[in-house]
């Protein structure tokens, strides 16, 4: 490869001596390429899951804590039972409600749907078999949750 100057402070031109000298160029910018790649990956990958991580700590309602019973509620066809648990974080922090979903019909796990601070008894009212109403705030069981980290 012989490297031209060129005039008029134009970038210099390249000429190759032989096809060999062009492969190897090419392979030198494909394994640049992918070396690129795999660092913006890498990257992406560390970025999701430190991202994760903080969700797994700060948000996910399958950590909350278990906390003292109080109250229970069936819905009218047996489908659900809802549970009320209210947990005391120590002396610094309120008390908060956590409100577990039995599934009595199907062999499920129990579901966390309710979780509010600064709340020391539950009333549990069921509207209909799909509905429940849990210290004012309605949920459409099972999908719907309250999680107060959640509200703006």
């Amino acid at each position: 490869m012989e490297v031209v100057a060129a005039e008029n402070h134009q970038k210099p031109s390249v000429i190759w001596s032989s096809t060999d000298e062009v492969a190897e160029y090419k392979q030198i910018l494909r394994v640049k390429r992918n070396i690129r790649y795999a660092i913006v990956g890498i990257l992406l990958f560390i970025i999701s899951a430190f991202s994760y991580g903080i969700y797994w700590l700060a948000y996910d309602m399958d950590r909350l804590p278990e906390g003292e019973y109080l109250t229970e509620a069936t819905s009218p066809a047996g489908t659900y039972t809802v549970k009320a648990y209210r947990t005391n974080g120590g002396a610094t922090t309120a008390f908060a409600i956590r409100g577990e979903l039995v599934f009595n019909k199907q062999k499920r796990d129990p579901q966390n749907i309710y979780w509010n601070y600064r709340e020391d008894q539950a009333e549990i009212n069921w509207l209909d078999d799909d509905r429940v109403v849990i210290n004012g705030h309605e949920l459409h069981v099972p999908h719907d949750r309250f999680d107060f980290r959640r509200q703006n």
